[in-house]
């Protein structure tokens, strides 16, 4: 970012004042990275949702327009991060340069002056490559990067019959197998496809059933139609549709439903926010045939230029896709001392978990030739 786009001063507001800066954020957005997740019918919602009431909405303004746009939150007196709840699958940064790398320092440190005397540095979370290219060594001396996932995208490129091609044969002969056999058990399968806001209540109230029946329910994470995810997931597909934005896929066996994704898109980019499928079905993949029922009709239609998986990526995701990138997490320094003792906090830290884990293995070993003894 040039001189020139550094000029002008950090604004902080409360997150309480987003729907008065929605459409400037939403500007940048299109100007930038023209993401569904960055969007402020995804974003408001999450403030709502998930915010503590303490997170602040940071605005760069330069040359006229907005420049930056981020949200962030204070972790500790020293520190502050960007607002990075688990439902927002990338972290809330917009940038005018799009894809150029983050900022130089001297932006960075006047966000840090302006959230506080000591703040030390910001953490900026869950990056998408595509979005802000990874900094390179010679930013070495202002920002320190981490991996954080490999995510996943399929490319909608050419036909879908050149795209099955081109997957694996142990997924097409198996995508074969699973529908000879629902043929063979008389099971019609059948994919319905809903994109208007009044049909997005009741979906939520299906597709918290379908994962409350699964292993999230043991973990308390599963969507449920009363509890804050499935108010969140209501609220930003009920924006999306009622925009002709938002899918939500539903897949039924005859009549069980089997399967579901929770879709939203913006500018070409499909993204696909949460699948859940009954996990009680053995010899076929419900989501599996869904996606290979559904996406014939987006490469047909153009009218998406690439579906977004982002979530970790799994041994599934390959056999969809080979394009996998790697996002990371940013940490940008107000003083060179700042950055200099994080390295250090980060080394001690690895070294404890070295010793945890060297332990473990100690452990182990002992246990083992105990019972070993024992068994003799």
């Amino acid at each position: 970012m040039s001189r020139a786009r550094q000029e002008g001063a950090w604004r902080l507001v409360a997150a309480s004042a987003f729907a008065d800066v929605a459409d400037a954020w939403n500007a940048l957005n299109d100007a930038s990275f023209r993401s569904p997740v960055l969007h402020s019918e995804f974003v408001a919602p999450l403030l709502a949702h998930f915010g503590q009431g303490r997170e602040r909405i940071a605005l760069l303004d330069g040359q006229g327009s907005l420049q930056c746009a981020t949200i962030v939150a204070q972790a500790n007196v020293f520190v502050w991060n960007t607002f990075q709840p688990s439902q927002a699958p990338i972290g809330l940064w917009l940038q005018k340069e799009g894809a150029s790398g983050l900022p130089s320092q001297p932006v960075f440190e006047s966000l840090a002056a302006r959230s506080g005397v000591l703040v030390a540095m910001i953490g900026v979370n869950q990056l998408d490559p595509d979005h802000v290219a990874r900094p390179g060594p010679d930013r070495a001396q202002t920002l320190s990067t981490d991996d954080y996932i490999r995510t996943a995208r399929i490319r909608i490129s050419g036909s879908f019959d050149d795209y099955w091609a081109a997957r694996g044969k142990n997924l097409r002969a198996n995508m074969k197998k699973q529908r000879a056999k629902l043929e063979s058990e008389g099971v019609a399968p059948r994919l319905e496809c809903l994109t208007q806001a009044t049909d997005v209540a009741a979906a939520i109230v299906d597709y918290g059933r379908l994962e409350s029946a699964g292993w999230k329910a043991s973990g308390g994470t599963a969507v449920d139609a009363d509890n804050a995810q499935g108010r969140f997931y209501r609220a930003v597909l009920e924006n999306f549709c009622a925009r002709g934005a938002g899918r939500i896929y539903r897949y039924f066996y005859g009549d069980r439903l089997v399967a579901m994704d929770l879709c939203i898109a913006h500018a070409g980019t499909m993204v696909i926010l949460k699948t859940a499928f009954d996990e009680t079905i053995k010899g076929t993949s419900p989501a599996f045939l869904m996606r290979y029922e559904y996406l014939p009709a987006i490469f047909a239609n153009r009218e998406f230029s690439r579906v977004e998986f982002y979530g970790r990526v799994m041994d599934w995701h390959t056999r969809w896709t080979d394009e996998v990138r790697t996002v990371y997490h940013a940490t940008a320094y107000r003083w060179q001392f700042a950055q200099q003792l994080d390295q250090m906090r980060r080394r001690h830290a690895a070294r404890g978990q070295a010793r945890e884990a060297a332990l473990a293995v100690s452990s182990t070993t002992v246990s083992s030739t105990t019972s070993e003894a024992d068994a003799s």
